[in-house]
């Protein structure tokens, strides 16, 4: 799976967590970039991805993302 194809499901369940079908986001989209995404949204944002892609991020992984990009590498490494 490519990283477009990753961003592009991510992008799907950022409209489904936010309940916004305008929101977009791209590989350098932070929480400051999204209206509403704060840490309580964060952390269904991060369930919500897990379930997407049937894994689950290891919590250095989580407190280290500083972008929607850092989720999808993880995502694609883990994709193999």
């Amino acid at each position: 799976m490519s990283r477009e194809e990753i961003l592009e499901r991510v992008n799907r369940v950022f409209k489904d967590v936010f309940d916004d079908e305008d929101v977009a986001v791209t590989f350098t989209s932070t929480a400051a970039d999204v209206e509403g995404w704060d840490s309580l949204r964060h952390i269904t944002l991060i369930e919500a991805v897990e379930d997407e892609f049937d894994m689950r991020f290891q919590m250095n992984e989580v407190t280290g993302m500083k972008d929607v990009g850092e989720m999808v590498d993880i995502i694609a490494e883990r994709a193999g």
